[in-house]
């Protein structure tokens, strides 16, 4: 009997073993793995351009890069594809909007922009983002955390801050300054308080028809660059100029240039908090520019960079 009992346990062991050898390294692997949500307006656009939306387009191609656990939402999703359980399971949220950006609370952009500042997640807004309510959000609190970092240190940890403004979807002046940023207020007893003005994030010329633009890698050693030519060009896209209304970005990785004389910085980078913001300017919902091998790596890299743990 205790022959039998000992065989049984000594299988039962050998069974265990064997499981936790085959099933330990693909759970360690999954654990290393970044996860990645690519959220889509999901605007309608013509299947010519992309079969399935730029959101999926994206997705499907990081896929295929087994460190990036990949997964996709949209904004008729329950909780608009953006619950609070999806983005605490998330490392790095590219998000592509356009149209509806409206429909977005402040309260969910500041939800993100929090989770950027506790170094929780990354954001990754695309194209037409630039005017999505999380990128506006994550950018007034950049103004607001460059404004305490011009204090004198022994001001900063009681100096209060006080937003003005509303978040608006305003085109900016043909001569508006890039960013007025912020101004001090002292009371009598010494004490600061920092009004910031909520960058609108727009410039004054954009659009018009597709045209070639040429894209110039500036910060050609950083992560997010890499395996990617310092010169290319796009063979058709909308066109945006400068000045960009927000804070200055911490890096700025490549540009783009128009025929017509037009600029823009089109990867920038900004450190909010413990986290990262990183615009990322190309994507037209009318133009197949995310085809492009060199956009699709830029990408790419982005999310591996970014969601390091």
């Amino acid at each position: 009997m205790r022959s039998t009992c000992f065989t049984t346990t000594f299988i039962m062991r050998h069974a265990i073993l064997l499981l936790a050898h085959t099933l330990l390294p693909g759970l360690l692997i999954a654990e290393d793995r970044i996860r990645v949500l690519v959220w889509d307006e999901q605007q309608p656009v013509r299947r010519a351009v992309y079969e399935n939306f730029p959101g999926n387009f994206i997705a499907d191609h990081l896929r295929k890069n087994p460190r990036l656990t990949v997964t996709t939402a949209k904004q008729d999703d329950p909780e608009l594809g953006l619950s609070r359980e999806a983005l605490n399971q998330t490392d790095v949220l590219i998000y592509w909007g356009h149209v509806r950006q409206r429909e977005i609370p402040e309260a969910k952009g500041q939800e993100i922009a929090d989770l950027v500042k506790a170094g929780k997640l990354a954001f990754v807004p695309l194209h037409s983002a630039h005017w999505s309510v999380p990128f506006m959000v994550c950018m007034q609190e950049k103004a607001a955390q460059d404004a305490l970092a011009a204090l004198p240190e022994e001001k900063r940890s009681g100096a209060k801050v006080v937003y003005e403004g509303k978040i608006r979807w305003q085109k900016a002046g043909e001569f508006d300054r890039n960013f007025a940023p912020w101004r001090y207020e002292f009371d009598p007893r010494g004490n600061v308080t920092a009004f910031v003005n909520r960058p609108n994030c727009v410039f004054p010329r954009c659009c018009g028809p597709g045209q070639p633009a040429e894209v110039r890698i500036i910060h050609k050693n950083h992560p997010i660059c890499q395996g990617v030519p310092a010169r290319f060009t796009l063979e058709v896209t909308e066109m945006y100029d400068e000045p960009f209304g927000v804070p200055e970005p911490d890096t700025v990785l490549f540009t783009e240039d128009w025929k017509g004389g037009e600029f823009f910085r089109s990867g920038c980078l900004w450190n909010l908090g413990k986290g990262k913001v990183f615009y990322y300017r190309p994507g037209d919902q009318q133009y197949p520019v995310f085809a492009n091998p060199h956009l699709l790596k830029l990408l790419e890299n982005a999310a591996l960079w970014l969601g390091e743990k």
